[in-house]
């Protein structure tokens, strides 16, 4: 089992950065693939990155992509999401996820993901 706490959330001018964090404990945060989500007031959750256990591999939705990078750090067991030139629609609460056993892909539906955490709000002002 793994604990996940995001941290890194705030308020933002469009154009601007902030980088996420997702802290775990327990055991064996290395042999998770991670994830990224987020949840817009009155929208489902939808996948935004994920990465699998090395750090080899990465997946991006299309909305972010060239915009948001994804990393980890098993050393830290710690997971970042670096985002960029953000803009209004960005604006969602930020969840972290970790999905155990063997994954081929990168999993980009929700239901594949075990662990969560509680969520960093991220605003974007126009």
């Amino acid at each position: 089992q793994v604990q996940l706490v995001e941290s890194g959330g705030g308020l933002v001018q469009a154009g601007g950065s902030l980088r996420l964090s997702c802290a775990a404990s327990g055991r064996s945060f290395s042999t998770y693939t991670m994830g990224w989500f987020r949840q817009a007031p009155g929208k489902e959750r939808e996948f935004v990155a994920g990465i699998n256990w090395s750090g080899g591999r990465t997946s991006y939705a299309d909305s972010v992509k060239g915009r948001f990078t994804i990393s980890r750090d098993n050393g830290k067991n710690t997971l970042y999401l670096q985002m960029n030139s953000l803009k209004p629609e960005d604006t969602a609460v930020y969840y972290c996820a970790a999905a155990g056993g063997p994954h081929s892909v990168v999993p980009v539906k929700s239901l594949l993901y075990d662990y969560w955490g509680q969520g960093t709000q991220v605003t974007v002002s126009s």
